[in-house]
């Protein structure tokens, strides 16, 4: 019987082809691999395939265009958006991605055991993660980026801008925390009435996932059970790593401290938020200081770019022209 969850993903594969992105598997080091849509121009006569220490082609290209008059594809500014928890890269961007690629070079990769990357290291932190993504985007000749994180994506965002202000230039952040600490972790699952993050992110049944999605949007849609089904068997594989993964989130409150960043920070939240509520967008915009933004938008949950991707979409290409701008960036790009 079809898989209508696994049935749409050679569509949407044809659709990202079509706006000029192409699936890379990027060797990082031996054990270590991460898939990630990338623009074209980075696939040569090799394939689809970078070994570890392989030259890229944007490399090569980015040499030959300093002489050239021409505005080359790595003249534009380049764009990661990192997946949240519930599925891989090109899923959770579908909405997204076709208002950007014309102004942006898009990066959209799987984090370690989502999709097409995996890894033998034991790490599971999200620090480990943003190593991974940083050094992709280096083998791939990325210099410098604007960042696009959701929920588990937002935290590695977070890391990721902390530990690469150099390559980060500004974060557009959604439904998602600095750190996961046992504080906030404790109140959500209270809030939520679940007994534990993995109970809630890692459903195992078509209640469990009913309650998930139910939680996460603000307008209840109904969906045969048939396709609850079919998108427990795709979307939640390496159920053991991934366990792990949400392990690796938490911190001690009593550890845990805001980083000073330096680059310009966007929460763009959905008003309705019921994992985290724009109270804790509010809190933590006031301890980011003065380079962080809020914008809620209304009638929107955990899910917003998903369930109002019209709204969500203007104001990400408001806030990425913004910090692309002479007003609102910088000249290191």
């Amino acid at each position: 019987m079809v898989n209508f969850i696994e049935a749409q993903k050679p569509l949407l594969s044809r659709l990202m082809k079509m706006a000029g992105l192409r699936p890379i598997e990027i060797e990082l080091e031996p054990g270590t691999t991460m898939h990630i849509w990338a623009p074209k121009h980075h696939v040569g006569k090799k394939g689809t395939t970078i070994s570890p220490l392989e030259p890229t082609s944007a490399a090569t290209a980015a040499k030959k265009s300093k002489s050239s008059k021409k505005r080359s594809p790595e003249s534009k500014p380049n764009v990661v958006l990192i997946h949240g928890f519930a599925a891989e890269g090109n899923v959770t961007w579908q909405f997204n991605f076709g208002v950007l690629v014309s102004r942006y070079n898009l990066y959209i990769p799987d984090l370690m055991f989502f999709g097409g990357s995996s890894t033998a290291s034991a790490d599971r932190s999200p620090d480990f993660q943003a190593g991974c993504v940083a050094a992709a985007l280096a083998r791939l000749g990325v210099a410098r980026c604007d960042v696009v994180g959701f929920s588990y994506g937002g935290m590695v965002a977070f890391k990721l801008a902390e530990a690469r202000p150099d390559l980060v230039r500004s974060l557009c952040v959604s439904g998602s925390v600095v750190a996961m600490t046992d504080a906030v972790n404790r109140e959500a699952m209270e809030r939520l009435g679940a007994g534990s993050s993995a109970e809630l992110l890692m459903p195992e049944t078509l209640k469990g996932l009913k309650a998930l999605l139910s939680i996460s949007m603000y307008k209840k849609m109904w969906f045969p059970d048939r396709f609850y089904k079919d998108y427990l068997k795709v979307m939640f594989t390496n159920r053991k790593e991934r366990m792990e993964l949400l392990q690796g989130l938490l911190t001690s409150t009593m550890d845990a401290k805001i980083p000073v960043f330096q680059q310009k920070i966007m929460l763009l939240w959905g008003e309705e938020d019921k994992i985290f509520d724009i109270e804790l967008a509010k809190k933590m915009k006031e301890q980011l200081g003065d380079n962080c933004f809020l914008h809620g938008i209304r009638k929107a949950g955990h899910l917003l770019h998903v369930e109002r991707p019209c709204a969500y979409n203007r104001q990400l290409q408001r806030w990425l022209a913004y910090v692309n701008s002479p007003a609102g960036g910088d000249q290191a790009s």
